[in-house]
């Protein structure tokens, strides 16, 4: 095919120039029959269009338009109707999971055409781009801008971050505030997107605001809706009811896959993992990545842009305050559980367990599950406190909890779970001295629980000055005996010193208030 270059230099150069169809194929080297066939449609056209009445633009366009050939007769040679006919399934399947809320696992034109190749067909990439771009044509959504008022709204959403933690690649979910009206954003990592994670970020975004806007917008998480009453109406979650109640704001849901509903947020997430983890993406552990987040969130939010008129999102915050509802103490972003106690002594949370006192095996407790720590509680009384761990099936033991068990069974703590998780300082008393009589370390360990392990951990450097071999249990709870004992000793003597001198004490001032009163007396009489 011809350019529109070269059919003008062969109309002007026989038209205006005179030239031969033979000389202008000498000069450009297109085939003479090409250069016969623009030359007569050029023709026929121009005197066309002189003898028309009235002025035709339709003909005016094909006298100036680019070369182009008629397909319209052509067959079709690596595009059968058999390969049309399953690019249309998957196009359907498209459509199916865009309308059961799994938009983003649609195919696109590179998956469907990797489909048909793996299914053996015979077809190029640009061909099946072509086919879907001339005959799938859909109707692209129209959007309506939206003005929005001072504190009235902001949006909330979740997103994923890969970053290397400790020196291992790990995939943190981010969660995300951004005000409607200047952008303000505000992110927090987390390790998933639990419940007790969706009220944290909550918590800490209002109190870093010191308000509250009147309105969140959430699309359809787990930890927000519920259940679909139809396609319009959701039922929110009872964490999210409560949460609304207590801060007094009201939420509302997106649509079913239409994330441009919240489109502040949607494209803060995006805004956000570029400008924060693209200049830096390794760190010791998930603080020192929630530290270094909030602080380049303080630049992007101090940062003046344009359509704030010239002003900053930290601005336009301090300007919405005022409309921003009452900030209340800090909710309790715990998420709750009763949980059976097993026969290991444990409770499993997130599929880790925990463990528990071992008289209560086969009980329910009331759990408490922070982002951080986890609480556990029996008839209202605080039994058990753990780090909140986020591996995989991990156990988390204390031994203090297996005292009553091992007791019974001593032979069972050298190889246990338990003691290979003990207090590295306790792992050293027992390796010294307690190796060969576990029954005296449970009696020390029951010690511990009385008086504290430092204090324990002093009482046996000084016995170990004396006699580094005379370290037991017997010995250890005599030395504290005394101390206590000496400790009452001195605080009575304290006592009674103080008593004496304030005795003292207040004798002077009595002697001296007598004194007054007589003096006072005797100048009366003089009177």
């Amino acid at each position: 095919m011809i350019s529109l270059v070269e059919k003008q230099e062969i109309i002007l150069s026989h038209f205006r120039e005179g030239k031969s169809q033979w000389e202008i194929h000498r000069r450009t080297g297109i085939d003479r029959k090409t250069i016969r066939k623009y030359i007569r449609e050029y023709e026929k056209k121009k005197r066309d269009l002189l003898n028309s009445q009235e002025e035709d633009k339709e003909l005016i366009t094909d006298i100036i338009s680019a070369p182009k050939y008629d397909s319209s007769n052509r067959i079709r040679r690596k595009l059968t109707d058999e390969i049309i006919e399953r690019i249309h399934f998957f196009l359907k399947e498209n459509e199916i999971k865009k309308a059961t809320g799994r938009s983003k696992q649609q195919k696109k034109k590179i998956d469907i055409y990797e489909a048909l190749i793996e299914e053996g067909y015979d077809i190029s990439y640009p061909t099946v781009c072509t086919y879907i771009r001339e005959n799938c044509k859909q109707t692209k959504e129209a959007y309506i801008r939206q003005e929005y008022h001072l504190g009235e709204i902001c949006e909330f959403d979740w997103g994923y971050v890969n970053l290397i933690i400790d020196g291992k690649p790990k995939t943190l979910q981010m969660a995300a505030f951004t005000s409607a009206k200047g952008n303000y954003r505000y992110a927090r990592l987390y390790h998933n997107q639990r419940m007790e994670h969706f009220l944290d970020v909550h918590v800490k975004f209002f109190n870093q605001i010191e308000g509250v806007y009147q309105t969140v917008v959430y699309d359809n998480m787990k930890v927000a809706v519920k259940r679909f009453v139809s396609k319009t109406e959701k039922e929110p979650t009872e964490d999210l009811l409560k949460l609304s109640l207590y801060y007094g704001f009201r939420y509302r849901f997106c649509n079913t896959c239409s994330g441009n509903e919240k489109g502040h947020v949607e494209r803060s997430i995006e805004y956000i993992r570029r400008k924060v983890f693209g200049k830096r993406d390794t760190f010791k552990n998930l603080d020192e990545a929630n530290e270094y987040l909030q602080e380049v969130l303080v630049k992007l939010n101090n940062r003046i842009t344009e359509y704030n008129d010239g002003k900053s999102p930290r601005d336009v915050l301090e300007e919405e305050k005022p409309y921003l509802l009452e900030l209340m103490p800090s909710y309790d972003t715990a998420r709750t559980a009763e949980l059976r106690v097993n026969k290991y002594s444990v409770i499993s949370i997130d599929e880790n367990k925990y463990s528990v006192p071992d008289d209560l095996v086969g009980k329910f407790v009331f759990v408490k599950i922070y982002p951080e720590t986890i609480f556990v509680y029996h008839q209202n009384k605080l039994i058990a406190q753990h780090n909140r761990n986020y591996g995989v099936h991990t156990w988390n033991i204390k031994i203090e909890h297996y005292i009553k068990t091992i007791k019974k069974k001593p032979g069972s703590l050298h190889s246990s779970t338990a003691m290979r998780q003990m207090n590295p300082t306790l792992q050293t008393i027992y390796n010294k001295y307690y190796t060969e009589n576990p029954k005296d370390f449970i009696d020390l360990l029951e010690l511990i629980g009385q008086k504290g392990l430092e204090k324990v951990e002093n009482i046996i450097k000084d016995l170990e000055k004396l006699s580094p071999i005379g370290v037991n249990t017997e010995k250890i709870k005599m030395l504290c005996n005394r101390n206590e004992d000496e400790g009452k000793v001195i605080n009575r003597e304290r006592t009674t010193q103080i008593e004496e001198q304030s005795k003292l004490i207040l004798s002077h001032y009595g002697n001296l208030l007598k004194g007054s009163c007589v003096a006072f007396k005797k100048e009366a009489k003089i009177i």
